[in-house]
């Protein structure tokens, strides 16, 4: 009897590891939908630190019920920090602001959809790992999908200006930077304490640019239901298993995962708010996937390689 609980119980385990990076495409792609529910009735960073504070929150309580492991080794605490200042502070506090100011979401997705591309220049040129021809194949079919998808969204009317540049820039470089962090410095660490730890950190960094705004918060349902979504599907969701995604994997396959948020996003708009699926969508999302399926069987035919 024990062996068929072990058993149903392993296999349990293993559908829910294969289905990880389908719920986490899932989760991430909510992101912008989020911030079209919640941006218009608060200043970005304001609405970033009251995240933090209630995703804290809902970890130490999950902490404390579960008695999750804290790390051992002040490094780790640190590594953890650093992380937590780009993935967190840096990525989200780029993205929403470039929004806020009148970036067009399409062109903030296309430039962070990026970042597989750019990680991938990374490891193959700095980092002694090899990315093999089957990989680039995948990572130009994902890109070409990605701008099919997107560059309807970048036409006339949309605002670019040096300072919605700099800080989707600035949100591409820190995503990027703190994925390869992780995967370089970190040791396998408990999720819950690892996100509390990068949490405090973000918090501790935004928290003084707030007041930099001067815009109110309206309360609404709009606003409360993006902000109850920001916290329990996309930080204490998305970037659990973004962190876990991380561990288990080389950096460029996990990346990859990141092309077919755009899409799987327009999809989620059609949804709820009515926009248009076009040819080219329903092309971009294919090559998309089409890209992400030869960069994930590339990378598992490989021994994976510290970075």
């Amino acid at each position: 009897m024990s062996d068929a609980h072990g058993a149903k119980r392993s296999s349990g385990i293993s559908v829910w590891l294969r289905a990880m990076p389908v719920v986490f495409v899932l989760i991430w792609s909510t992101g912008f939908i989020v911030a079209k529910f919640g941006l218009p009735y608060a200043p970005p960073l304001t609405f970033l630190v009251i995240r933090y504070v209630l995703s804290i929150l809902c970890f130490l309580v999950w902490i404390k019920l579960s008695g999750a492991a804290w790390p051992t080794q002040r490094s780790q605490w640190f590594h953890l920090a650093v992380t937590g200042m780009l993935m967190h502070a840096g990525y989200l506090g780029g993205v929403w602001v470039a929004v806020k100011a009148g970036m067009g979401s399409g062109l903030v997705a296309l430039m962070v959809g990026l970042q597989p591309v750019l990680t991938a220049v990374w490891v193959s040129q700095w980092a002694g790992q090899r990315i093999s021809r089957l990989q680039w194949l995948g990572l130009a079919f994902g890109l070409s999908g990605l701008l099919l998808v997107v560059w309807r969204k970048l036409g006339a009317g949309a605002e670019v200006s040096a300072f919605t540049l700099a800080a989707a820039v600035f949100a591409l470089v820190s995503i990027t930077a703190g994925t390869l962090y992780q995967k370089r410095f970190m040791k396998p660490t408990d999720v819950r304490t690892a996100n509390l730890i990068q949490l405090v950190a973000a918090l501790l960094v935004t928290l003084p640019l707030t007041l930099l705004e001067n815009e109110s918060i309206v309360w609404n349902g709009e606003f409360v239901g993006a902000m109850v979504w920001s916290v329990l599907g996309l930080t204490l969701g998305g970037s659990s298993l973004l962190y876990l995604l991380i561990q288990r994997g080389a950096a460029t396959a996990v990346t990859s995962l990141l092309y077919l948020v755009p899409p799987t996003t327009a999809l989620m708009a059609w949804a709820l708010f009515g926009e248009s699926i076009t040819v080219a969508t329903i092309v971009g999302t294919a090559l998309t996937a089409l890209g992400v399926s030869l960069v994930v069987r590339a990378s598992s035919d490989q021994k994976p390689k510290a970075i």
